[in-house]
């Protein structure tokens, strides 16, 4: 039998029996066992037999052919097949793939959210009306940036007063010191009348003792010397106590002075001044309100830097440590990976849940991670990328090892590399180091590079050199190209 201009195999021979002996001997037996006599052979008239003969002919007809329809497809196959291997040269189908490095650890990832570094709440430190607020929410603040006025016409008057009592006070002490200037005075004068007491009394004196005057007049010289003595005294204590009047008023200023301190202090609150390098988060009130001493105006974050605080459990407490690099990424810039480091971890944990607080600090130099966003916080050590394949791409060994030889065989294997030879593909052996295994992968260590391309399946044993066929389900440098850009 000829199919498509190739010879096919001879269907197999049916067995035919005529229908017609057949239908006459069960004629034949049904007669005698009815009447004890052989039945004639034409019992049925010769319509109806024609009849059964033409319905027994088209049920025989329809079960050949199927029986033909269902081995052709079979033989078709296997005809193409065997003319495929020809046509290739006995080339062997294989899957193939291209090296690519990666890594076979899991790596457990927390989420949290996004805060600033820190946040400050800019309260009012007077009770006054606010007249101004010159910011809003989403501004960036400089540190010592005036961004709001309070009203302060009760703090000024209040200033006015104590510069006044200021200034009376600073009178007193300059009135102070001209009194003790005086008694200064007094006391020289004393002391010259004294001098000139002791000189006279003296003399008085040495003419007593002469007899040239009577000792009355010498006892009395003698009094108004101690006189003088006694008035230089009182007028030495007396410039002490004006030194002690002028110190009392002095200290007097002093507290004055402080007290204008205070309200000129005071009245500088009423401009609302940032305290640190932010960026507004939120606002609290509105210009014409009445603030209470303490009452809060908005909240500066430092977005400098952010952190992300985690629950994590206390089974992988163990491997976090204070300052460890931890890789961070935000939901809002999936392209990019941030590596951040643990400042803080949390001495106290949830009694119910188990779960230690770790906060997690994350550089933030251009300013454009803000507060709320979802992060990923990974504290595994990034793990260096290596040649990962199909551990279905490792073959076994010809002979079975032993002693030493199995030992290393977990740590050494063989991989068929497909090179183009004359326009051809084969398949070269090619022994390799293998690390991890996980996921129905293994590690390259050592013996392949990425970008090679390396046999997956095989529809036979491989031998090194034998030439193969690549299936449809390889991968080619263009397919890997456009599934990058596809990604991307």
């Amino acid at each position: 039998m000829i199919f498509n201009g190739q010879p096919q195999k001879s269907m197999k021979q049916q067995t035919y029996i005529a229908p017609i002996p057949v239908m006459n001997s069960q004629l034949d037996l049904f007669a005698t066992i009815n009447f004890g006599k052989p039945a004639n052979k034409r019992t049925f008239p010769l319509s109806q037999t024609r009849k059964f003969l033409s319905l027994f002919a088209c049920l025989l007809t329809t079960g050949l052919l199927s029986a033909s329809c269902a081995s052709l497809p079979k033989e078709a196959a296997e005809a193409q097949s065997q003319r495929g291997s020809k046509q290739s040269g006995g080339a062997t189908p294989v899957d193939v793939a291209i090296a690519s490095t990666g890594t076979l650890q899991t790596q457990l990832e927390y989420m949290g959210t996004t805060i600033p570094f820190r946040t400050v709440s800019l309260r009012s430190q007077v009770e006054a009306r606010l007249l101004s607020l010159n910011v809003d929410v989403g501004d960036r603040l400089k540190k010592g940036q005036s961004i709001g006025q309070l009203d302060d016409a009760l703090l000024l008057t209040e200033l006015k007063q104590a510069e006044a009592e200021l200034a009376a006070q600073k009178s007193d002490v300059a009135r102070a010191e001209t009194q003790v200037s005086n008694a200064r005075a007094e006391v020289e004068r004393l002391r010259l009348q004294l001098v000139q007491a002791e000189a006279d009394s003296q003399r008085q004196q040495q003419l007593y003792q002469q007899g040239a005057i009577a000792q009355q007049a010498a006892e009395q010289s003698r009094t108004q010397a101690q006189t003088a003595a006694q008035a230089l005294r009182a007028a030495t204590e007396q410039v002490r106590t004006e030194q002690q009047a002028v110190a009392a008023t002095q200290g007097r200023v002093l507290a004055q002075q402080a007290v204008v301190a205070q309200v000129k202090e005071r009245r500088s609150y009423t401009r609302l001044i940032s305290p640190i390098n932010g960026v507004v988060t939120s606002k609290v009130t509105e210009p014409g309100n009445l603030l209470q001493a303490g009452g809060e105006v908005l909240q500066i974050g430092d977005f400098s830097r952010v952190k992300v605080v985690v629950q994590v459990s206390e089974l992988e407490l163990a491997k976090i440590k204070v300052g460890q690099s931890v890789q961070v990424r935000l939901d809002a810039f999936p392209q990019r990976t941030l590596t951040g480091r643990v400042i803080r971890i949390s001495p106290a944990a949830d009694v119910t849940a188990r779960l230690i607080p770790v906060e997690v600090e994350v550089p933030n130099s251009q300013g454009n991670i803000g507060s709320g966003l979802l992060a990923r916080v990974n504290f595994a050590t990034q793990a260096q990328p290596r040649v990962v394949v199909s551990q279905t791409a490792l073959q076994k060994s010809a002979k079975q090892p032993s002693g030493s030889e199995a030992a290393n065989n977990e740590t050494n294997g063989t991989v068929f590399v497909v090179t183009d030879t004359q326009g051809k593909p084969t398949v070269t052996a090619r022994s390799v180091t293998l690390g991890k295994k996980a996921d129905s992968k293994v590690e390259i260590l050592s013996g392949l590079q990425p970008g090679e391309r390396y046999v997956v399946r095989s529809g036979r044993p491989l031998k090194d050199g034998n030439p193969v066929r690549l299936s449809i389900l390889s991968e080619t440098g263009e397919s890997k190209s456009s599934q990058r850009g596809t990604r991307n």
